[in-house]
């Protein structure tokens, strides 16, 4: 089955944001995991994606596993899976540091923008002016948030970016391989491929889980499995400068689960810059709705 690249921005939209929700509850699962019951982070990547290929393998399998298994781009897959886990590396790296994960979400903002730049420059996208705008808004949005002009900036803080720069890396792979292999193709061999990783760095401290761990990975696995899904459905259906602005809501997802389950209420900035993400990318998804609808669509709209 060979995936389409019809542009659809209301379904590309939906599945992002439904990743951003997703990845929203992994991370707060993590780290009630890792803070409060005092699992090694390492181990609970090594079994959150462990559960993931388990939750997702009888779906997959039903659909014809043998038939998801086969590509033409082994070592696209590769270097895709290794892209995720040296942005997953410098992430871990910013929040051992620690920079506050408020900050560390905002800079990871950067990575759609960049992003956005690569899809014109690498993969012959047009990149209009209103996804210009969107991806600007944000960038300012999390500059108000990160601050790098007042005195408590340090250069500790730019292990986020770096870590933006692999996760763009991944992502404009991502839109890349939709355009030839199946969006569940793209999920497995990540979930596959990226385990042999995660159990090296969890090997020096490894440990079974015991008693509620197990409902909090399971939990988290699931998630996972869904988020990475919706991502790459959301590249398959729409083009990627336009629904990368939909990546920022993460961060206001992030910062309520934080709320929710941590009780962290990070500075007032934060709402400002949030709202200047939020109020671009909800803008974007209007204009471009009106108009996909129209027989000829503008691409500079």
């Amino acid at each position: 089955m060979t995936p389409t690249n019809h542009h659809n921005p209301i379904l590309g939209a939906a599945w992002m944001l439904s990743a951003g929700a997703a990845f929203a509850g992994v991370n707060s699962l993590g780290q009630y995991l890792s803070f409060k019951m005092g699992m090694p982070s390492s181990n609970v990547a090594f079994f959150q994606y462990l559960i993931a290929v388990a939750i997702l393998l009888p779906w997959m399998k039903q659909q014809g596993l043998g038939h998801l298994l086969t590509t033409r781009q082994p070592l696209l897959h590769l270097l895709r899976v290794g892209f995720a886990v040296l942005g997953v590396q410098f992430w871990l790296w910013a929040l051992s540091w620690p920079v506050p994960i408020w900050q560390g979400i905002a800079l990871l903002m950067l990575s759609p923008l960049i992003a956005t730049v690569g899809s014109g420059l690498l993969l012959g996208e047009t990149v209009g002016i209103a996804r210009w705008i969107a991806t600007l808004a944000g960038f300012l949005g999390a500059m108000i948030i990160l601050e790098p002009w007042a005195e408590g900036f340090n250069l500790a803080s730019l292990l986020p970016v770096i870590a933006a720069f692999f996760w763009a890396g991944y992502s404009l792979l991502v839109k890349y391989q939709s355009r030839t292999e199946h969006s569940s193709t793209i999920v497995l061999y990540l979930l596959v491929l990226i385990a042999p990783f995660n159990a090296v760095l969890a090997a020096p401290v490894f440990s079974w889980p015991a008693g509620q761990e197990w409902v909090f990975l399971i939990a988290a696995g699931l998630l996972t499995g869904i988020a990475q899904l919706a991502i790459a459905k959301a590249y398959e259906v729409a083009d990627a400068s336009y629904i990368q602005p939909f990546d920022h809501a993460k961060l206001p997802m992030n910062v309520l689960a934080g709320w929710l389950v941590f009780g962290w209420v990070p500075p007032g900035r934060l709402w400002l810059g949030a709202a200047i993400i939020v109020g671009a990318s909800l803008f974007i998804a209007h204009r471009e709705s009106r108009f996909a609808k129209r027989p000829e669509r503008i691409a500079d709209a």
